[in-house]
């Protein structure tokens, strides 16, 4: 049975105290594993973080892969939703992207994720990315639906990019430098805040959610 929470109030202050505690599966890759990271520093510490000091009674579980695609994680997501977990975020298809996966592929592999956590009974954060168009407008096109698609075919909470929180107002990619690694794709423990920071209130909601349901 997942546990059934309650009397979770989202305010100007953040969350009332909560009958139960909320257990969240971080479904992802690198970026939600914390590569190249002091533990503390990853995403996953950062975001729990967060959300206790504004009243959250959460644990995060992290289920980030370093070099996770989507079919790793349509692959493991059964393992993933153990008893516990009352929702999950999924952060997945940057490496479908980097390995030119065909989004029909990868639109394929979310749904078998998001499907399982409906059977289990979990709502689902999903977090998109933003394709660059380094395979045609049309691979570029193709992949940016799946998740705004998926998202409201599942009725599931959606956020557009796992990094809003660092690209800037213009998108320009040397805005983002600053909050990036030496690689130049994963962020540094500034980054990460910055993420965590835009990410932090659709987690909320999220945990909202699963103290509503059933």
């Amino acid at each position: 049975m997942h546990k059934v929470v309650s009397g979770i109030v989202l305010s100007l202050f953040g969350f009332a105290a909560s009958a139960e505690q909320v257990t969240i599966a971080a479904l992802g890759d690198s970026l939600t594993q914390g590569y190249g990271l002091y533990q503390q520093e990853g995403f996953v510490p950062q975001l729990e973080s967060w959300l206790k000091a504004r009243g959250a009674d959460v644990i995060i579980i992290n289920a980030g892969v370093s070099g996770d695609t989507t079919a790793g994680g349509a692959a493991r997501v059964a393992w993933t939703l153990t008893p516990e977990v009352d929702a999950m975020i999924v952060a997945l298809g940057g490496n479908d992207v980097l390995r030119g996966v065909d989004p029909a592929v990868s639109r394929g592999n979310i749904e078998t994720i998001l499907q399982a956590a409906k059977a289990a009974g979990v709502e689902v954060l999903l977090i998109g990315l933003k394709v660059s168009g380094n395979y045609g407008p049309d691979y570029k096109a193709e992949f940016d639906a799946i998740y705004p698609e998926l998202a409201a075919a599942h009725g599931t909470l959606y956020a557009e990019s796992f990094f809003a929180g660092i690209e800037g107002e213009t998108g320009d990619p040397a805005e983002m430098r600053a909050f990036l690694q030496d690689d130049g794709l994963h962020p540094n423990p500034e980054g990460v805040k910055r993420i965590v920071e835009n990410l932090g209130p659709s987690v909320l909601d999220l945990i909202e959610r699963a103290g509503g349901s059933q």
